[in-house]
């Protein structure tokens, strides 16, 4: 399955008046067919730039924002990548074409059963799922090159943050208001991280796992 040229032309549209300029994440996204990760009953605007639910109170995010975050990553094919909030699979999709692999935590174990099929079904072969905690990393396969949370944090978290190898980047949406959150990119340089913001955004709050949903 492959993005058709309408869908390709709408995205592209998106993308650019979202200011992703990256060409190897413009073509990553016109890879991945968004309309195998949005609810049927969304599919007629899976290449809208809206934020869609998906069940359990989360949300799959617009494709801009999922473009500007992973341009913020600066991956390259050599990257080992955590994923923090699977999703629909979506951004774990997007994250497979232009790294080495993708390890990606999601609570909810149903949203995470159906982001695997599709995973499947799309061929990837360098994602590793796992059921989980999010807010704990994957302290097992640290240190991760880069890290992408695709949930909203109080703050940087540490934990993830002390889970980056020396000059790793991790792309997290900070802020208790969800009115007034910021997509930030952390960097471990030298063993002191820093941080600098990039845009502001909405995300469903990032949360610690409180038994089944």
């Amino acid at each position: 399955m492959s993005v058709t040229e309408d869908n390709k032309a709408r995205l592209i549209m998106v993308l650019r008046a979202a200011g992703v300029t990256e060409t190897n994440v413009v073509s990553a996204m016109e890879a991945v067919p968004r309309e195998m990760f949005v609810p049927s009953i969304f599919r007629d605007k899976a290449y809208d730039d809206v934020t869609l639910p998906i069940g359990h109170h989360q949300t799959v995010s617009q494709p801009g924002i999922v473009g500007i975050m992973t341009q913020a990553l600066e991956l390259t094919d050599r990257h080992k990548v955590l994923e923090v909030g699977t999703g629909t699979g979506y951004q774990t999709a997007v994250l497979a074409k232009l790294c080495r692999r993708v390890y990606t935590i999601e609570r909810h174990k149903p949203l995470l059963e159906e982001a695997e099929q599709r995973i499947q079904a799309l061929r990837l072969h360098n994602v590793v799922t796992k059921a989980g905690d999010g807010t704990l990393g994957w302290p097992e396969q640290a240190p991760f090159d880069r890290i992408i949370v695709t949930a909203a944090a109080a703050d940087i978290p540490p934990i993830l943050a002390g889970q980056l190898r020396e000059g790793g980047i991790m792309v997290v949406p900070v802020g208790h208001d969800p009115a007034e959150q910021t997509i930030v990119r952390v960097r471990n340089e030298d063993g002191e991280i820093t941080a600098e913001e990039i845009r502001d955004v909405r995300f469903v709050p990032l949360i610690p796992e409180k038994g089944e949903d």
